[in-house]
């Protein structure tokens, strides 16, 4: 079965730590704690398949320090970097790395992308202006001020599949590599279920009426911090008509096309995303019948 990328982390996040003061200065005093090492906001491989980690002494100066859990019984951290970094969240650089890592690395490095991403943007209250601190390991920031309290934030987006007897749709924005089609997609809207999105974005982008949602599966996205919900709708039209400010193009594809692609057959008529995408594995079981 195919997996999302970005999930299986066998990390323990270890909320009641997390929660507790005394247990987080234990945990980050001890000699077996480990500090991810980035480059910028990106994954930096052992050469093993491995995330690199250092010492605890490698963070930089009142560097605040985010707790990401215990990793076969050492605890986790990963360095919040100062201001001025110039953090860029939405660059995807780290996909030439992330193919060469183990599958729970990726997860675990896409919770501390997300988890560092949050606190760079984060810097203020929402409620009043004043400047935030990182409390509770890294996993709130509270205003000295009003005293608010911020969470990091999961915005929900949902990818899907229309399918219609043995087609299925596909799509592409200007901005993927020649040849590529992949699901459609988009955020979920305020006072909206995930099934109402499904049915709403395929018709906004692609004049698809659903008379039915199932789940498949979903996907943590880090770029910047997305929860991909993977579905697949049954479609009770054929005819495409476009939103091109949303998408270049769109087709209906045979379940042999698409396990021909799946395949990387050259004489396939569409290219599919990378095993990492959730696309891929919505792909992947939509053909085996799911």
């Amino acid at each position: 079965m195919s997996i999302p990328g970005f999930t299986g982390a066998r990390i323990d996040r270890c909320d009641a730590t997390r929660n507790d003061p005394a247990l987080l200065g234990e945990a980050m005093a001890s000699m077996s704690a480990r500090l991810l090492r980035l480059e910028g906001i990106d994954p930096v491989d052992d050469g093993e398949g491995r995330l690199a980690w250092g010492s605890m002494a490698e963070a930089e100066p009142d560097a605040d320090l985010l707790f990401l859990g215990k990793l076969d019984g050492k605890p986790r951290f990963v360095a919040l970097p100062g201001q001025g970094s110039g953090l860029n969240a939405r660059s995807r650089s780290c996909m030439r790395i992330l193919p060469f890592l183990a599958p729970e690395e990726v997860a675990l490095y896409g919770a501390a992308r997300s988890l560092v991403d949050w606190h760079a943007r984060h810097q203020f209250c929402s409620n009043c202006g004043a400047p935030t601190r990182a409390a509770k390991g890294g996993w709130q920031r509270s205003c000295s001020s009003c005293g608010g309290e911020h969470f990091p934030r999961t915005d929900p987006v949902v990818i899907m599949l229309a399918e219609h007897g043995d087609d299925v749709l596909v799509g592409r924005q200007p901005m993927f590599p020649k040849g590529n089609y992949s699901a459609l997609a988009g955020f979920v809207e305020p006072g909206e279920s995930l099934e109402e999105a499904v049915s709403r974005e395929l018709f906004e982008e692609a004049g698809i009426r659903t008379s039915s949602v199932r789940y498949i599966a979903s996907q943590p996205w880090p770029f910047p911090s997305s929860l991909m919900v993977g579905c697949v709708a049954v479609a009770t039209n054929r005819d495409i008509t476009l939103d091109t400010t949303e998408l270049e193009d769109a087709m209906w594809v045979s379940r042999d096309q698409v396990l021909a692609a799946l395949a990387g057959d050259p004489e396939s008529p569409f290219k599919v995303p990378p095993p990492m995408a959730i696309a891929h594995t919505l792909l992947t079981r939509w053909a085996a019948g799911a």
